[in-house]
């Protein structure tokens, strides 16, 4: 008897579904095609998607939700992306039915006929329509959405219409939209099974705490998944016009301060040198070092002080969320911490090892530095003994650099409170000092000073050595400006973050944690780069 024929355990293509596309999602074939033979090629090319340093095992429907309006229908998806290291992550993905061909040329996941209509699913990012229906959904929702779908608006978001929507662009992790040139919509790409700390923070400021200096809440959107857990999909704020983020226009400064050195025929041997960790008001700063670095810098570092501290003041204000309260140091945040950071210290120790033939000069120096004092270092992080400490923990931004910071005229506006991106959500709600913010911005000083000579070395006469010189020498005076101004700002509004050992102790801890972090990104993406986390280390580890 001659063998019968198998069937096919998948469709090919062309694509063909009798189901309506508002039944699409029910088709378990459709799914299957959907998931294994199209959407993994797809997803691995998105800039949005973070798991490219790993292999790929398999993609799983987690979750699927309508996102619609008289009767336009759209689909979210929760994708659950499993890799070979036995672990996964979760992205959201809107996506569209289409049948017109000039739709998303270059971004269709999938042709497909439903219905015996031809078309493609596209992201429905895309698509206008989709845009519209999204904004004009928070615009009319609810006081109180207790749908699947919620949708919630502020007082501050009224009295305006759907006019336009563009992408703003050059992002990695997230997508945002940009309404009426006025308002931006952060779509979270990568999702978590809570809701997500920009929410929570940017809500918590700007709704309740009425801190100006961060662009406002206007509104979100949350879905219950199947275990009634809230995530977070997207964040709605005003959109702050801008000359551009902090970090550009510090290199641009430090360029000017640089070229100085041979324009001033400064010699960097003679310059006064200052405490580590001091206060300075601008008064205090030496003529010598204003006539080098000029003025203007100085101011900036003391408004970006103050607006530093009006963060933490706010955030260390509240005394009736339990998420906001402000809390002291125990026996469960150092156990938490130390665990973490002796996870990090050995991940760390483990690339550098592997990583010496890549580094040269000076970086090579303190690589070998790093390797003999690694059981120093590792005491370090050991040594933290929470009962000496007397100040509180807060909820802090917790990725605090000069990237996440807003230049606009002669202020500055913070941003992307989503947390450092390694750490778990959990982790990033901790309550933490407020000086691990201080201490990020710092180290981001630090990579400012030394991007501006890698940047421009050909342009500069001095050795390289002279300029690490002058760089270490403006960092310390950056240090000593900006905590002249923090901490009379603090201690004005009565938000403890200990006596003054304990701060330094603090900010020396948290600099090295960053440092450490640092090292592994650079040593694996940019080994030339690696001297500035290895000289940060060394100044910590060695004063």
């Amino acid at each position: 008897m001659a063998k019968k024929a198998t069937q096919p355990t998948t469709l090919q293509p062309p694509y063909n579904f009798d189901d309506k596309w508002e039944e699409l999602l029910e088709n378990k074939q459709f799914i299957k095609v959907f998931l294994s033979d199209v959407l993994e090629d797809y997803i691995i090319k998105q800039r949005w998607y973070g798991g490219k340093a790993s292999q790929l095992k398999y993609i799983e429907l987690a979750e699927y939700f309508r996102i619609q309006q008289h009767g336009e229908v759209y689909y979210g998806l929760i994708l659950e992306v499993n890799f070979t290291e036995a672990f996964y992550q979760h992205y959201f993905l809107p996506i569209a039915f289409v049948s017109d061909e000039n739709f998303a040329q270059d971004d269709r996941i999938l042709p497909i006929s439903i219905q015996d209509q031809e078309g493609f699913i596209i992201d429905a990012m895309n698509l206008e329509a989709f845009r519209k229906v999204v904004f004009e959904r928070i615009l009319t929702a609810l006081p109180k959405d207790k749908t699947r779908v919620r949708y919630h608006k502020s007082e501050l978001f009224k009295d305006c219409q759907y006019e336009s929507s563009r992408f703003m662009g050059m992002e990695q992790s997230n997508t945002s939209i940009v309404y009426n040139e006025k308002y931006v919509l952060k779509f979270f790409r990568r999702i978590y099974a809570d809701r997500n700390p920009d929410y929570e923070m940017s809500r918590f400021l700007s709704d309740k705490k009425d801190f100006k200096n961060t662009p406002a809440y206007l509104g979100s959107i949350q879905i219950k998944d199947q275990e009634n857990t809230n995530i977070t999909i997207g964040l709605m704020q005003e959109m702050v016009e801008n000359q551009g983020d902090a970090w550009e226009y510090m290199l641009s400064e430090f360029h000017k301060v640089f070229s100085n050195l041979e324009y001033k025929k400064i010699k960097v041997s003679k310059l006064p040198r200052t405490e580590d960790f001091g206060r300075l008001q601008i008064i205090d700063v030496p003529p010598e070092i204003i006539d080098w670095v000029g003025l203007n810098v100085f101011t900036k570092i003391q408004t970006l002080a103050k607006r530093t501290a009006e963060m933490h003041i706010a955030l260390g204000s509240e005394f009736e969320d339990t998420a906001f309260t402000p809390t002291h140091f125990n026996g469960d945040y150092t156990v938490w911490l130390k665990n973490r950071l002796l996870y990090q210290f050995q991940n760390r120790l483990n690339t550098i090892e592997n990583s010496l033939h890549k580094l040269d000069g000076l970086a090579l120096e303190l690589a070998h530095e790093f390797l003999d004092k690694k059981n120093e270092i590792r005491k370090r992080f050991v040594n933290f003994d929470w009962t000496k400490l007397k100040g509180e923990r807060i909820r802090v931004h917790g990725d605090y650099h000069l990237g996440q910071v807003l230049v606009k005229d002669d202020d500055f506006y913070i941003l992307d409170f989503e947390g450092e991106p390694e750490s778990t959500i959990r982790d990033r709600k901790v309550k933490q000092p407020p000086l691990k913010d201080v201490a990020g911005l710092f180290r981001s000083f630090h990579y400012a000073i030394y991007a501006t000579i890698f940047n421009n070395i050909e342009l500069y006469k001095q050795e390289q050595a002279e300029l690490f010189e002058a760089g270490e020498i403006l960092y310390q005076y950056l240090k000593g400006v900006f905590l002249g101004t923090y901490i009379i700002k603090i201690q004005e509004a009565n938000l403890n973050i200990g006596y003054n050992q304990e701060r330094i102790f603090l900010l020396k801890y948290a600099m090295l944690e960053k440092a450490v972090y640092e090292l592994g990104y650079e040593l694996n993406s940019r080994p030339r780069w690696a001297v500035i986390p290895l000289k940060g280390i060394s100044n910590i580890i060695n004063n």
